[in-house]
């Protein structure tokens, strides 16, 4: 096996798969080459078949293991003794038969013909006789291996090659250089190469499926894995299993894809709003999405999107935890520092004196407008025109910090004997519905923050729907162009 780019498709990969030679008498069991011939069929998307001469009976008879490929795939796993010749075309490769060492004339009733006339020629099947006797079976015989190639391959190439070299060098013919090569071989092989190249088609899987170099792989343990157990390989469980894996990478890498994009986000937390943190978490999920579903095939049932969608909220929750974390960090540092002159005085009995709760409160409140007012603090949701701090961000640690100081608040306000008796119950009233006003913010926040999430919850529902539509009208325009394709090529062998 050889893997390299492929020379005009970017992107792309060449994969040659080179068998050993059919018909090794050393080997001595003709079912090894039987299944050689049924993996090539499988696994590539150009099948090429090379011979020595010309195309001869001979030549035919060296491909007999085509007439087995019904008995040794099986296209559907409810297959019995039916093969849907249709559905065959849609998923067998292309069929090129190389004939080496040619010297005939492409000659035919005095007019040249072309190199694909030459073969189509060679595979026309003889008038069955009427008669059932010896002669019919050497006719049936000698159809059987043409009509298959002819049904079995949704389209035949042919090109024919002169001998490289003389006779005497070509023992040494891996050593010499292209300058050595008979000219006209040389121009034979880079025909050759650029149909491959040019006209060599994508190996795919019922639906128009693209394969990779992983599900390449997979396909080939899968038949080999059956053909081992004694079965025979189906095309249809095969690509079931391939599937499977396939979905469950495709999870993997799209959970990896949106955890690699929201990372690049993390230097930039705390975000200012709920909605700027879920602008972009949709943004990453829609990345990752597409990744998923153009790795993802067969899942009819939306098992692996369902697994997806799980997995991507426990990331997404974790994402949004990180955020919380930072402007918890964040508002804590703020308030440490803004605090800092508050906590002297509470210290130095500062405010011991007549006035001195008057003093407290002031720069309290001074503290609490600088606070509201410096940006960066994380996490706020947006209700009629007044930003509410979310729970656990930057309200709570404004409360906690306001609860810390609230019992030295109440020992100053009784202590300040400039109050009367009645100015420190007013104080007191005052406190109790302030406490009162935090508890109600923080219920209508968290009633916001329910009413949010199920608006969040509906973009994302129809973000997956939208792009799920787009995939499964793609893989419709996919399936119409290769039926369009099937019929085109069963026209043209009738």
């Amino acid at each position: 096996m050889w893997c390299i780019p492929h020379p005009l498709k970017d992107r792309h990969v060449l994969v040659l798969l080179d068998t050993e030679g059919l018909g090794d008498v050393e080997k001595g069991d003709s079912k090894n080459d039987a299944w050689i011939f049924c993996l090539a069929v499988l696994l590539s998307s150009n099948f090429v078949f090379n011979s020595m001469g010309t195309i001869d009976q001979q030549a035919m008879e060296q491909l007999h293991y085509v007439t087995e490929l019904t008995k040794r795939i099986r296209l559907q796993a409810s297959q019995e003794d039916e093969f849907n010749i249709s559905e065959c075309k849609r998923v067998s490769p292309s069929f090129t038969w190389c004939v080496r060492d040619f010297t005939l004339d492409l000659i035919l009733d005095g007019k040249e013909i072309t190199e694909d006339e030459y073969l189509t020629i060679s595979l026309k099947c003889k008038d069955d006789p009427k008669s059932k006797d010896t002669q019919c079976k050497k006719i049936e015989d000698y159809n059987l291996p043409r009509r298959c190639i002819q049904q079995y391959f949704h389209s035949h190439k042919c090109f024919v090659f002169v001998t490289p070299v003389i006779p005497r060098k070509l023992k040494n013919l891996e050593n010499l250089t292209i300058d050595e090569l008979d000219e006209e071989f040389v121009a034979q092989s880079k025909s050759f190469c650029k149909y491959i190249f040019r006209s060599g088609s994508i190996k795919t899987l019922p639906g128009a499926i693209v394969v990779n170099g992983r599900m390449l792989g997979n396909l080939a343990v899968s038949y080999v894995e059956a053909i081992k157990s004694g079965s025979v390989p189906c095309m249809e469980n095969a690509v079931v299993a391939l599937a499977e894996s396939e979905n469950i990478q495709a999870v993997k890498d799209a959970l990896t894809k949106y955890n690699t994009e929201m990372n690049k986000h993390v230097r930039k937390f705390p975000t200012e709003t709920e909605l700027e943190f879920f602008q972009l978490h949709m943004e990453c999920e829609k990345i990752a999405l597409e990744l998923f579903l153009a790795r993802s095939f067969k899942d009819n049932e939306q098992k692996h999107q369902h697994s997806f969608k799980e997995k991507l909220d426990r990331a997404k929750e974790r994402f949004s935890k990180m955020n919380e974390d930072a402007s918890i960090r964040f508002c804590e540092k703020l308030l440490d520092e803004l605090g800092q002159t508050l906590r002297k005085n509470i210290s130095g009995n500062y405010y011991s004196k007549p006035g001195g709760h008057k003093i407290f409160l002031e720069e309290k409140m001074q503290i609490m407008e600088i606070y509201d007012r410096k940006p960066g603090r994380g996490i706020k949701i947006r209700k009629g025109g007044v930003i509410y701090t979310r729970k656990n961000t930057a309200h709570e640690v404004q409360q906690e910090f306001l609860a810390s100081i609230k019992d030295i608040e109440i020992t100053i306000r009784n202590a300040d004997r400039s109050l009367t008796k009645q100015q420190k119950e007013i104080e007191a009233e005052r406190a109790r519905v302030e406490a009162a006003s935090r508890e109600k913010e923080m219920a209508e926040e968290y009633n916001k923050k329910l009413e949010e999430q199920l608006e969040e919850e509906q973009k994302r529902f129809d973000q997956h729907v939208e792009m799920l539509q787009e995939k499964m009208e793609a893989e419709r325009e996919k399936m119409k162009q290769e039926n369009l394709e099937v019929i085109e090529r069963i026209q043209k062998v009738k």
